[in-house]
């Protein structure tokens, strides 16, 4: 009888479960929805009792009552990233999470900063220049604007460590999620940088580092009365969602690149070697030994659900109706930085943008659009990644929007490239079951419990279009951006 293992995900918008036996077959799922808070024009937040250890503790639970005799070999969680949450010296939160690149409070830091230290300094030794995604802003952030809470601030979190912390008491943190805490840690010695360390983050007590793919600590006997799971399961460390997910689809060898459709889109290409990728993000791997240069847009599946919440429509309907619009939407191209955009452009206070309307386009050819942006937005981050060095050799799609074949398809037309579908289609929880396994040396990195059930290549017929197409994407934010932080400028 084989043992079982448990993955969890915490995302923006829900929490899921995977409980698998130690060969990769799933025995059950669970779900919990949750909120995400946003106080104020690029603001987004998480509170992390309500959202992220409550969601964790209802999981453990449902799955508790369904080994059925089974031994339960481990457990590893991974989450959002990277989000700050400042914390007392008892792990307690102060404030609620700020969240990864989607919120953007941390402009004025992220120029302050790259002043300070210089940019071709932070680029040389963290690999990236500092944007809403990077941590280290967000943290001089909480120091001027909320000074008292900085003043009890001892520890920090993100989605992942904090669950894990209390389950099992440890305060670790994966080295691929400490890549993305820039300045503080660099991809090229594995570790945090001193002088910056102490002069961002005076009194800070950093977390232990170790790989994903290592055991974090063992479940406590509260976390176990509390959670109904065995006192002194292993808990793996775990990591930042897109890259756990990149590891569930069978993405982590060198010239593998996931794209994952998500609330936003993420690009992960495997590398053996740190690379500098101005506006991408340089990371440590999930696993030792390897590296990754990725990035992510800001607005992908969320922009899709806004024009759907706005027309009172439901996703099968628009979809379908979309199918019938042609490719290019009848002359409709929509610049999808509605929460900013992160990579490449990586640009707060970016805007979205909605151009060549007439009286005859209606809601096929705008959701149309929304899908045909995500395209653009992909295709420019691939390009951007192979000009620093990629050597991109296969992608793997996954995630929701792969279900459905209207969306793939016009990926693969914009960006001219064949996607990989896998079998399971789960996301990261399912990652992180397999991480759970290793941890409690039950796989090894070579391990393998995905398989690529088809493929989708491009349509040949739509490549002068979109390549057209593609041009007036590009042209249209160098044309406005002015317009568009003007108008960020008015909003609040």
């Amino acid at each position: 009888m084989n043992d079982y293992v448990i993955g969890i995900d915490i995302g923006t918008g829900s929490t899921k479960g995977i409980l698998a036996d130690t060969t990769g077959s799933v025995v059950a799922e669970a779900r919990r929805m949750h909120e995400t808070s946003f106080p104020r024009p690029g603001y987004a937040e998480h509170d992390a009792d309500t959202v992220w250890w409550a969601d964790v503790i209802s999981i453990c639970q449902e799955f508790a009552g369904r080994l059925d005799g089974h031994r339960l070999a481990g457990l590893t969680i991974s989450g959002i990233g990277p989000v700050f949450l400042p914390a007392d010296e008892n792990g307690r939160p102060l404030r609620p999470a700020i969240l990864y690149g989607v919120d953007t409070r941390s402009a004025l830091e992220i120029q302050d900063l790259s002043d300070q230290l210089g940019r071709d300094n932070i680029l040389q030794v963290c690999g990236n220049n500092l944007t809403s995604q990077s941590t280290g802003p967000k943290v001089l952030w909480l120091r001027r604007n909320e000074p008292d809470i900085w003043a009890r601030t001892r520890m920090y979190f993100m989605a992942h460590t904090y669950c894990v912390y209390h389950l099992t008491g440890a305060y670790v943190l994966d080295h691929l999620a400490a890549s993305m805490c820039d300045p503080l840690y660099s991809p090229f010695t594995h570790d945090w940088v001193p002088g910056w360390l102490e002069q961002i983050a005076p009194g800070l007590t950093m977390p232990e580092l170790k790989w994903s793919n290592e055991v974090a600590g063992h479940l406590t006997a509260d976390a176990a009365a509390l959670t109904g799971l065995p006192e002194g399961t292993p808990v793996g460390v775990g990591s930042v969602d897109a890259f756990v997910e990149a590891l569930s689809v069978g993405v982590s060898d060198p010239g593998q690149c996931m794209l994952m459709y998500g609330s936003t889109m993420v690009a992960v290409n495997i590398s053996d070697h740190a690379m500098i990728g101005p506006d991408l993000w340089s990371c440590s791997g999930l696993l030792e030994g390897t590296t990754n240069l990725s990035g992510g847009m800001s607005t992908t599946g969320s922009l899709t659900t806004w024009v759907k919440d706005l027309t009172g429509g439901d996703y099968a309907a628009l979809t379908q109706e979309a199918a019938t619009a042609r490719p290019g939407s009848n002359g409709l191209i929509c610049l999808p930085y509605f929460s900013g955009e992160r990579s490449p452009i990586a640009d707060p206070d970016a805007r979205g943008l909605l151009c060549g309307l007439t009286l005859t386009h209606g809601r096929a050819e705008i959701y149309r659009s929304a899908l045909e942006a995500t395209g653009y937005g992909s295709r420019h981050l691939l390009e951007t990644m192979r000009d620093a060095g990629c050597d991109a050799r296969s992608y793997v799609a996954v995630g929701g929007g792969t279900t459905g074949g209207l969306w793939p398809q016009i990926m693969s037309d914009i960006i001219g490239i064949t996607q990989q579908i896998p079998r399971v289609t789960i996301g990261a929880a399912y990652g992180d079951a397999l991480l759970a396994a290793m941890a409690a040396d039950q796989a090894d990195t070579g391990t393998r419990w995905n398989e690529i059930d088809r493929e989708v290549a491009p349509n040949p017929a739509n490549k002068e279009l979109y390549d057209e197409c593609f041009l007036v994407y590009r042209g249209l934010y160098s044309a406005t951006a002015n317009y568009m932080h003007a108008l960020a400028n008015l909003q609040v």
